[in-house]
């Protein structure tokens, strides 16, 4: 029998708060709108139901600038970071073709990270020689 969460006033507040996300939010994004509601809510509460939850494959997290991100649709999360200015921008990923040959089986969601120097960074070493 799968572990169910027990629903408290608390955790009815927090699946209210992460409904209005319509993007990626962290812990501590989350966190803020809940106690701004409640104040008696506290971290721990929060960890504890979004660990639920993606236990339960009903919210899913990435990595992104050494902290969790989660997301309640399953996309991918991709990161462009440039060593030189330490910029990072997220892009898209229209087709895994290229990991469907490679991993036999079903992809739920996909994090890529790619680093480089960007465009700016590299205009300004053009300009400077």
């Amino acid at each position: 029998m799968a572990k169910r969460l027990r629903k408290t006033k608390q955790k009815e507040l927090i699946l209210n708060e992460i409904n209005r996300f319509k993007t990626m939010f962290t812990a501590d994004e989350l966190y803020g709108m809940v106690k701004k509601n409640n104040s008696d809510i506290g971290i721990a509460t929060v960890y504890r139901l979004l660990k639920g939850l993606r236990t339960k494959k009903e919210l899913h997290s990435y990595l992104c600038d050494r902290r969790i991100v989660y997301s309640k649709e399953r996309n991918n999360h991709c990161h462009f970071s440039c060593q030189k200015c330490g910029k990072i921008k997220h892009f898209d990923v229209k087709t895994i073709d290229f990991l469907n040959e490679e991993i036999k089986g079903n992809i739920c969601h996909f994090q890529i990270d790619v680093n480089g120097i960007c465009e700016d960074c590299l205009k300004r070493t053009q300009l400077s020689q």
